[in-house]
């Protein structure tokens, strides 16, 4: 899973910047960070390049919270445009061959928008500020009117965040057209990259709810009122958009209708095969961006690290993103004509339980945590990479980041350094929970995870129930209610806050176990309106320290990259964020 727009965790959290370690890049595959830049490499305009990724594509809306999954946002990456993207130097970078942004005000905090003129999506129709209020619309929760604990009201668009735009007013479209004015109640930490990507088009929304055009859909947004949950009020005509957003661009095949994937950027779909692969072709109208030299790309799903490795040898694949292993790099190094990428990843493992059923009690939240074997699983994994490697202790910093090394030493993770059978068993007091734990089986890593866990939690009376689904699954079960624990992986786009409220924050969609703290929010609410980074590091340990406090679950480990690529394809260079190897795909050429 992954943070998206908003410093969104798709389905790692470094929730400030990282720093890479020592962990340094056999090649050191430095691309331009400047996407407008371009020189005489000696390769190729042109050619077929095809990279392998773990995970099966979903959903051409990663902007929801089922389809807020790592692979779903890099297709986002190679077909949709935006006002910014975040560089290998965790920079935000401004694209302003698509479009401008501005600070008006400072008091109260307000931004305008502004699409350039040409900018359109792959069916002609402009990308125009229909588009970026309807993307407000989605992300702001404006329009949600639901009390959890009465059980009243709707939530409408279930989007992956709604943290610091749930601080803006109803925008104001510019009489371009083309633009859109956004006034805060509140300074907002993270508003320059509120709009990093439009991902869905609003036309195309419209017709499919029913609506006669887009210009139906402003006037919708325009008319409706906010939200209210003392007063919730049933809406149909915005349910039904909500219906096709939420739902509609969910998909393992090519749909029918070109409309449900659109292109805004430098590739557009062509074909899919379920399970299988992608194919992306060149969007020969694409002008605002920088200039792509490949003129395919195909991404094969191969969920098997050793399966990448022997087809990156056998020349079936010619970038590959494996599960990192010891026995990966070894395999890797043994192969001629190959570059290999290594680097600390923006994303971490972790264990989270549910705070309802068997673990609505803190007491046995609290047990099962303690028989978590968290050095026997870093020991089964990346410590075969990197010998120093430990168990992460904290869910909110990243390993080596001055916020981890100030926050761990008070945060209460100390308590799960080692495994307690016993603390565990008096905790439990003779009763023996039944602990369904689900993970991805076609991940190595959290197979191990859950091996150790079953095998050790088993010591003090818990019954555990393999809760394994296959990757292409897993996702979509996340928050079911299906499981009682959960092991996967957040990955991060390495700038802002707002990634903090978007996992741990009452009622959020991307907060799955249902974790809702009083002294938590409170310290979330203050930290999306914080600008000093002092204050920021403060707030986040608050809630860093309240999730172990509560019981939450346990970070695992901090994640580390090995990617690789054939020799002949030159340009790709490793990236801690969420794009990982794709962070500069403009810029990969096929060496003649």
């Amino acid at each position: 899973m992954r943070f998206g727009r908003t410093s969104k965790a798709v389905g790692v959290a470094a929730i400030a910047a990282l720093a890479l370690s020592a962990c340094a890049s056999t090649d050191s595959g430095d691309g331009n960070s400047d996407p407008d830049a371009s020189g005489d490499t000696g390769a190729s305009s042109g050619g077929v390049v095809s990279v392998a990724e773990v995970n099966p594509f979903t959903s051409f809306n990663s902007d929801s919270a089922t389809g807020n999954v790592d692979i779903n946002g890099k297709v986002s990456y190679l077909t949709k445009s935006g006002f910014n993207y975040i560089n290998d130097q965790l920079e935000v970078v401004p694209r302003e061959e698509f479009g401008s942004y501005e600070v008006v005000s400072e008091d109260p905090l307000t931004v305008t928008y502004t699409v350039n003129e040409g900018v359109a999506w792959s069916d002609g129709e402009p990308i125009d500020g229909g588009d970026l209020l309807f993307s407000w619309a989605v992300s702001s929760g404006y329009f949600d009117d639901a009390d959890a604990e009465a059980e009243t009201g709707t939530t409408y668009f279930a989007a992956a965040s709604t943290a610091g735009l749930d601080l803006s007013l109803l925008p104001e479209l510019g009489e371009d057209g083309r633009s859109i004015t956004i006034e805060y109640t509140e300074p907002y930490a993270d508003w320059e990259i509120a709009y990093g990507v439009i991902d869905t088009p609003a036309h195309v929304v419209a017709t499919q709810a029913g609506l006669a055009d887009e210009a139906a859909l402003i006037e919708l947004i325009q008319n409706t009122p906010e939200g209210d949950s003392e007063d919730p009020q049933e809406r149909p005509e915005l349910q039904s958009v909500a219906d096709i957003w939420n739902t509609s661009f969910d998909t393992t095949t090519l749909p029918d209708d070109p409309a449900m994937y659109l292109s805004s950027g430098p590739y557009i779909v062509d074909a899919m095969v379920p399970d299988q692969s992608m194919t992306l072709v060149k969007n020969e109208d694409y002008n605002w961006g920088p200039e792509t030299q490949l003129d395919e790309i195909t991404i094969r799903y191969i969920g098997d690290a050793t399966a990448q490795v022997q087809g990156l040898q056998n020349g079936d694949v010619d970038v590959i993103q494996p599960q990192a292993s010891a026995d990966t790099l070894a395999s890797l190094e043994a192969i001629d004509g190959v570059n290999i990428f290594e680097g600390d990843e923006l994303s971490f493992d972790h264990l989270d339980l549910n705070y309802s059923g068997v673990f609505e009690d803190e007491n046995v939240r609290k047990a099962f945590m303690m028989t978590i074997p968290r050095d026997a699983i870093v020991e089964s994994t990346i410590r075969q990479l990197d010998p120093e490697a430990d168990h992460r202790d904290s869910h909110i910093f990243d390993v080596g980041t001055p916020g981890y090394e100030a926050a761990t030493p008070v945060n209460g993770s100390e308590m799960y350094d080692e495994v307690d059978i016993e603390g565990a068993t008096e905790l439990l007091d003779g009763a023996t929970p039944e602990i369904r734990i689900m993970y991805s089986v076609d991940n190595p890593n959290r197979v191990d995870a859950y091996t150790l866990i079953a095998e050790s939690a088993r010591q003090a009376g818990f019954e555990i129930v393999d809760g394994g689904l296959p990757g292409n699954e897993w996702g979509a079960a996340l928050g079911t209610g299906t499981y009682d624990a959960v092991i996967f992986g957040w990955v991060s786009t390495g700038v802002g806050v707002t990634g903090v409220p978007q996992l741990y924050g009452c009622g959020s969609a991307s907060n799955f176990s249902g974790f809702c703290d009083e002294e938590a929010q409170a310290a979330m609410d203050e930290l999306i309106v914080t600008t000093d980074e002092a204050q920021q590091q403060e707030l986040q340990t608050i809630v860093d320290t309240r999730l172990f406090e509560t019981g939450y679950g346990l970070p695992l480990f901090q994640s580390i990259g090995i990617n690789a690529a054939s020799d002949s394809i030159e340009g790709v260079g490793f990236s801690p964020t969420q794009e990982g190897i794709w962070w500069n795909f403009w810029e990969w050429t096929v060496a003649e």
